[in-house]
């Protein structure tokens, strides 16, 4: 007997269960989103390696450690996208979409990055992404995070997320800032952890975002980023935080939140929930004015965030704030009795598919006796069940069963649709 193929390790199915709840997620986000204006793009899982490396960085843990590489038969370097941004950017640049002009893009996908699989966190991953491009004031900025947390309270989820906010100032800004954090933790090397000895050298602002209880320790003394921030820069993030102000969006100032990707500049924040232990983060994003010029475009302002489809979806059942609505389910299952009633019974689900949008119907296919099609009524958990034999043929009725109630009358073929729908209406 051959050996069962498995799916590859951090690299899941989304099974019939769960993808209603994918696609009612999807669609909130497609409806929030297009009343701001957004417009969909999509784009290659594979593009070359190099544009990963100039826009995410080369000493980030995402290009160093977890990017899927691999070489074609040209001996081309590609990569499977580990995020969003840098593709957005190459796209919408390619098709010459950027320069001089606005845009507001959005975009969904699979995302790969090889690390740990844990919950909430997999190799093969979903984000949804948000990208605004062409203006450089903050309230591009404030639109953005106020179309998240319009997001959240469509999905229920406002009230347990929190917004932190930072600000990370001009590439001058954290240079300056990089020096003297770099001086003040060389004093303390042996005190950092093992990832933070080694941003020490190539990347030391991430270690402001280290976990370790130790370093933090550390970084309690250091030397603060606000303190380098220039006028323009403070003008920027004190204006973002009027509007939000302004717009009652709540939002807490984190001096360490710095983001993990080395295009991000001024503007950080992210979403942060405490229902999902270790993986607090549901959203997250900020401003990235540079990295059209650094991938070889003309200087062009951006921001964006980018969302976790399988964090958010977990934190939605955790919560238990999926509508019935938005399971999977089935409205109407159609058993039927002999030949001449299983012709009729196809007729009669598309005559219902046809007048009632949106109504699910499920029709008995390959024969059997009535109890066991009865059995299958039930399981599919349909809220009516029309049953159709050769008596109900030859009168021109069918028997309209509800599977709650358990209620059963008989409704004329020719009004069925009516019949259904306002069976469906009073349940």
């Amino acid at each position: 007997m051959a050996r069962k193929i498995q799916a590859i390790r951090g690299m899941n199915d989304i099974l019939p269960g769960q993808s209603s709840i994918w696609q009612y997620l999807e669609n909130t986000v497609a409806d929030v989103v297009k009343s701001y204006g957004y417009q969909q793009i999509r784009f290659p899982i594979v593009e070359n390696t190099d544009l990963f490396k100039r826009g995410v960085g080369e000493t980030t843990d995402i290009v160093e450690k977890e990017m899927y590489t691999f070489e074609d038969r040209n001996g081309e370097s590609l990569t499977l996208r580990p995020e969003g941004t840098a593709s957005c950017v190459r796209a919408a640049d390619q098709a010459g979409l950027l320069f001089n002009q606005v845009q507001r893009l959005w975009y969904t996908g699979p995302m790969f990055r090889y690390e740990r699989p844990q919950k909430g966190r997999y190799r093969q991953f979903h984000q949804i992404g948000v990208e605004a491009f062409g203006m450089a004031s903050a309230d591009v900025d404030a639109e953005l995070i106020i179309l998240s947390a319009r997001l959240w309270k469509k999905l229920g989820l406002l009230e347990h997320v929190e917004l932190q906010l930072n600000t990370i100032g001009l590439a001058s800004e954290r240079e300056a800032y990089k020096a003297a954090l770099v001086e003040y933790l060389t004093e303390f090397k042996d005190q950092l952890d093992e990832d933070s000895q080694r941003r020490l050298e190539s990347n030391p602002l991430r270690i402001l975002d280290s976990k370790d209880k130790a370093t933090q320790a550390v970084l309690n003394d250091a030397p603060s980023l606000e303190d380098f921030m220039g006028e323009e820069t403070s003008a920027h993030f004190n204006r973002l935080q009027a509007i939000l102000t302004a717009n009652d969006v709540p939002f807490v100032i984190n001096h360490r939140l710095v983001r993990g990707l080395d295009y991000y500049g001024k503007t950080v924040f992210e979403w942060v929930t405490e229902h999902l232990g270790s993986q607090a983060t549901v959203c997250a994003g900020g401003r990235y004015d540079g990295l059209v010029e650094q991938l070889g475009g003309k200087a062009t302002p951006g921001i964006g965030f980018a969302m976790g489809i399988e964090r958010l979806v977990l934190l939605l059942e955790t919560l238990e704030l999926i509508p019935e609505a938005a399971k999977a389910s089935t409205d109407v299952f159609i058993v039927s009795l002999g030949e001449e009633a299983e012709i009729t019974s196809t007729v009669l689900a598309e005559t219902l598919r046809s007048q009632l949008a949106g109504v699910t119907v499920l029709r008995h296919c390959g024969g059997g006796n009535f109890k066991n099609q009865m059995k299958k009524a039930n399981n599919s958990g349909a809220r009516l069940t029309l049953i159709l034999g050769q008596e109900e043929v030859e009168q021109g009725i069918c028997q309209v069963k509800d599977m709650q109630t358990g209620d059963q009358e008989s409704c004329k073929i020719a009004d069925i649709a009516n019949c259904v729908n306002t069976k469906l209406q009073l349940n």
